[in-house]
Formats: C-alpha cells, sequence, structure tokens
C-alpha cells in the first residue's frame, strides 16, 4: 500500500525507514459510537486512583481524563458522581453550552454535594463578545452555585491578538477579587500560532488545545508545546479523537490493522488515541466529552491502565494519521480562510460539520452554524474555494463539503 501526501509518495516500508522504526505495531481508530473496555492485556498494571499531572505553573494536580460538559448534565446527575468516585475531578463547561443550562447542571451537583466543590477542578468558559464579562461571569458563578473558578477559559481563540491589554486587565482584576484562580484559553482554529503566543505572555497560566494523533506530529505543534512548556504554561488537550467532518473514512489497510492490533493488546481504537495524547507528559489531562457512562468507564479504564505504547505503536498511529490525513481538517483555519480572501471561516463550518456527523450532534452543529453572521452563511454558495482546495495541506474536499454543510446545516 502507497502512503500518499502532498510531494510524497511513500510505501509502508519506506514511512517506517523514514521514522527509524523496525517495524510497525498497529495503533487505533475508528468511529465514535460508545464501546465497553475489553479485558486488559495479560500483566498489564492498573493505578489505584487516576493518575495526576501538574498544569503548569499553576502547580496543581489534575487528574489526566477531565469531564467534558457539552451535554445534558442537568439530567445526567448520576455521571457527575461516579466520575467523583472514579476520580474524574477536572470538569470543564462553558456560557454557551446550552445557554447556561451545562453550568446549571454542576451547579445542581454541588448545591446537592456540597463537600464535591472542593474536590473539583471546575472549568467555564465565556466569549469576549458577549457584553460585560464580569456581569456574565457573576451569572456563570450563580449557576454554578460555587463563589470561585479554578480555571477561567476565553472559548474559540484563532489568533493571540485576540488577548487584548483591556482582556489581561480585566483577568487580572478578577483574580485579585477571588472570582478565579487561573486565567488562560481555548484553541481549535491555528493552534499552533495561538500556543507559540502564550508562551511569551506570562499572565497565560493554562490553555486548553486540539491535540490529538493526527495533529501532534506535526513540527511546528511540538514546538508551541515545547515552548508552552519550558513557559510554564499548562495545556489540556480537546478533540483527542479526532473527529472528521466527512463523518467516516475510507476503509484502508491502516485503518483496519489499527484497530484489529490495539485490540489485541486490550484497547479499544478509542482507548488507544487517548493514550497516544497522554504519551506527552506535557498535557496535562485529556478534556474528554463523555455523556455516558459506558464511554466514561472505558475512558477511566484506559486512564488507569499504565501500560506505555511502544516505539513502534507511536510510529503506527502516525503512519495511520499520514495514510488518512485526506478526511480530517487540522485547524489551520488562516489557511483556507486567505485562499477565499477572507470571505468565510471554512475551518468553522468543518467544526459544525463535525460535530454534526462524527459526534452526531445535529443540535450543536446547527447552533454553532447559525452563530456565523449571516452575510458569511448566505455567501457559502457563491465563493469558489478551488485556492482553498490547492492551499489544504490534508488535501480536504473543500468544495464538496462547504455543499454538504449548506444542506445539513442551513
Amino acid at each position: 500500500m502507497s502512503l500518499k501526501t502532498k510531494g510524497t509518495d511513500l510505501t509502508r516500508r519506506e514511512f517506517v525507514a523514514t521514522v527509524g522504526l523496525a517495524g510497525l505495531a498497529i495503533a487505533g481508530a475508528g468511529a465514535t459510537g460508545a464501546m465497553a473496555a475489553p479485558e486488559p492485556p495479560a500483566g498489564a498494571v492498573q493505578a489505584a486512583t487516576m493518575p495526576k499531572r501538574k498544569l503548569g505553573k499553576t502547580r496543581v494536580d489534575v487528574p489526566i481524563l477531565g469531564l467534558g460538559g457539552m451535554f445534558d448534565i442537568i439530567n445526567d446527575q448520576l455521571l457527575l458522581k461516579q466520575a467523583m468516585k472514579w476520580g474524574v475531578t477536572y470538569w470543564d463547561t462553558a456560557e454557551g453550552y446550552g445557554n447556561g443550562l451545562s453550568e446549571a447542571g454542576f451547579g445542581r451537583f454541588f448545591s446537592r454535594n456540597p463537600e464535591a466543590r472542593k474536590k473539583v477542578f471546575l472549568v467555564t468558559k465565556l466569549e469576549t463578545k458577549g457584553g460585560d464579562l464580569t456581569k456574565r461571569l457573576d451569572q456563570c458563578l450563580q449557576r454554578l452555585q460555587t463563589s470561585y473558578l479554578d480555571l477561567f477559559l476565553i472559548p474559540a481563540l484563532a489568533s493571540i491578538d485576540e488577548l487584548t491589554s483591556a482582556i489581561r486587565d480585566w483577568a487580572t482584576e478578577m483574580k485579585k477579587a477571588g472570582k478565579f484562580k487561573f486565567f488562560g484559553f481555548a484553541t481549535h482554529t491555528n493552534m499552533e500560532d495561538c500556543l507559540l503566543g502564550a508562551a511569551k505572555l506570562d499572565w497565560i497560566d493554562a490553555v486548553m488545545t486540539t491535540y490529538n494523533f493526527r495533529v501532534m506530529n506535526n513540527p511546528k505543534m511540538q514546538e508551541a508545546v515545547d515552548a508552552c512548556a519550558k513557559a510554564g504554561v499548562g495545556l489540556v488537550a480537546m478533540k483527542s479523537q479526532a473527529g472528521r467532518p466527512s463523518g467516516s473514512e475510507v476503509p484502508n489497510d491502516a485503518k483496519v490493522d489499527v484497530g484489529e492490533r490495539f485490540l489485541e493488546r486490550g484497547f479499544t481504537d478509542k482507548q488507544a488515541k487517548l493514550k497516544v495524547v497522554w504519551e506527552n507528559p506535557h498535557i496535562a489531562s485529556i478534556c474528554s466529552q463523555m455523556h455516558n457512562l459506558t464511554i466514561l468507564s472505558a475512558n477511566v479504564a484506559a486512564a488507569r491502565d499504565l501500560t506505555k505504547l511502544t516505539r513502534e505503536e507511536m510510529g503506527a498511529m502516525q503512519w495511520y494519521a499520514l495514510e488518512t490525513r485526506g478526511d480530517y481538517c487540522a485547524g489551520c483555519g488562516k489557511i483556507c480562510q486567505e485562499a477565499v480572501g477572507g470571505a468565510l471561516p471554512v475551518q468553522e463550518v468543518m467544526r459544525c460539520l463535525m460535530y454534526y456527523r462524527y459526534y452526531g450532534d445535529p443540535e450543536l452543529a446547527r447552533l454553532i452554524f447559525t452563530e456565523l453572521p449571516a452575510q458569511v452563511r448566505r455567501r457559502l454558495a457563491e465563493v469558489d474555494y478551488f485556492q482553498a482546495e490547492q492551499a489544504c495541506p490534508n488535501g480536504l474536499a473543500i468544495t464538496e463539503l462547504m455543499r454538504q454543510a449548506l444542506e445539513l446545516l442551513a
């Protein structure tokens, strides 16, 4: 089988030689449906409790697995209780998740279990464009039924220039007021540039960033992660399953082999994707969307399993990522946006398609899509995407995907 990317045409044998491996054991990939954890491999070492890592210069120990709150938390209180029991005590939410209902769900849990608040590392996010930040932060705290946050994030940052001196001064004021302990941002667009920028700002405590087996071997991403680690910026990974805008992949030998070999090792494809991210010690935690107990239990099992992936397995996952790169949007939004003259945030539309298809959440996909300016949505069918397709490092079929977005989301 040939491994083809822009400017390359490698056989699997040549790829192995290129990355310096003697052979490829296979890693995991696949769809997003919940799957129970298989029996652990013979001789596997299981941690007695959830492993923790320090979140950069905050010096706070956080669990390596965190709970993403983009689901119906109000009606899933049992899941929160079980997450606490299993040591998943990094909880992430946002004002925009369910128009505040996610925060209200966490708040309901804290009101009924007041002792739990001190055990949870609580994170929420606020868009800067929604009006008075202080007033809205107070509303978040009220919904969460707490007087403080452990970490506050500005979400969906696409450029470090969005972090103005006014935001810095506001963050300093809120810290002094005791409304949050640490400040940072979340990014799923132009992540590498945002991370490199964060490393130069001494007032950024932590960043949540897209980080998965598809982007982690990008040299610029490696440089950015290392820069943040050196500067003491804590890093939390999101989008660790590397969801695709098309929702499905063309079958190939890499995908089949990856799934089969990791199952032989005792991991599902999704557990393997988590373990690949945890191999980087600079990643303090993975924020994972775990909306049912099956997914929660499988991810906890992966986090507690201390079996290290081999060098060959890491190389295999890299080979799989390269072999299937044409179906993944890597978040380098400024490339495609500049290619269409700045007219459209192509990467944001890709993100909507990913939520619709890969995560099976049409409601969330349409919500994010409708938040785009009306004139932007109208122009989707008018723009010529040829230059964007030519510029895309992964060679995505942008024209067809934008057409599908109009059909599904408009």
